[in-house]
C-alpha cells in the first residue's frame, strides 16, 4: 500500500493531500529513510512523522484498504 494512503486509512494524518505534503516536505521517515508518498508500506515497517516539535513513531501491524474509525488503531502500534 502507498504510504500516503496508509497514513490516511490509519488516521495518523486526517487527509491524503496533507499526507502527500508531509512526505514532500521530508517530514515522514520509513525505516529511518526519508520517504516519498508513493513508497510501499508493509507490516513490520517503522514510520516516523514529525509534527512541528513532536515526533510520532509507529510500527505497521496490518494493511487494510478501508477501516472504521474505531478499528484504525489496530493497524499500528506506537513505539
Amino acid at each position: 500500500m502507498r504510504l500516503d494512503k496508509f497514513l490516511k486509512v490509519s488516521r495518523l494524518i486526517k487527509r491524503r493531500t496533507v499526507a502527500n505534503e508531509a512526505c514532500d516536505a521530508g517530514r515522514v521517515l520509513v525505516n529511518g529513510a526519508v520517504a516519498k508518498a508513493s513508497a510501499k508500506v508493509k507490516p513490520g515497517d517503522v514510520i516516523e512523522i514529525q509534527f512541528g516539535t513532536r515526533t510520532v513513531k509507529v510500527e505497521v501491524l496490518e494493511i487494510r484498504d478501508t477501516t472504521k474509525k474505531e478499528e484504525a488503531k489496530e493497524l499500528f502500534k506506537y513505539l
